[in-house]
């Protein structure tokens, strides 16, 4: 039996800024996750890709901006710590 993905350690080199903040990444880190878990089967970040990423922001659009923006900014931690350099739109 494999251990769930651990966000909070996946993020903890990243993430920055008050308690409260903290908080609102991982939990949306974990929304993310949980997301493109169930639609592709992707048990961790390492084997995301950008369509990933790019289909919950279009997932999220149906919420309000600032709901979007917010999942935009975590998913910036996100692609930092994976080291990668891609871009999406505000």
């Amino acid at each position: 039996m494999s251990k769930p993905f651990d966000m909070e350690l996946f993020l903890v080199g990243v993430l920055t800024g008050s308690h409260t903040t903290r908080q609102r990444h991982l939990r949306q880190a974990k929304a993310i996750h949980t997301a493109i878990a169930e639609r592709w089967q992707r048990d961790n970040p390492w084997t995301w890709q950008q369509k990933h990423l790019a289909w919950f922001l279009n997932h999220v659009s149906r919420h309000a901006e600032s709901t979007r923006y917010y999942y935009l900014l975590t998913m910036h931690l996100l692609i930092t710590r994976l080291g990668k350099s891609w871009q999406f739109k505000r």
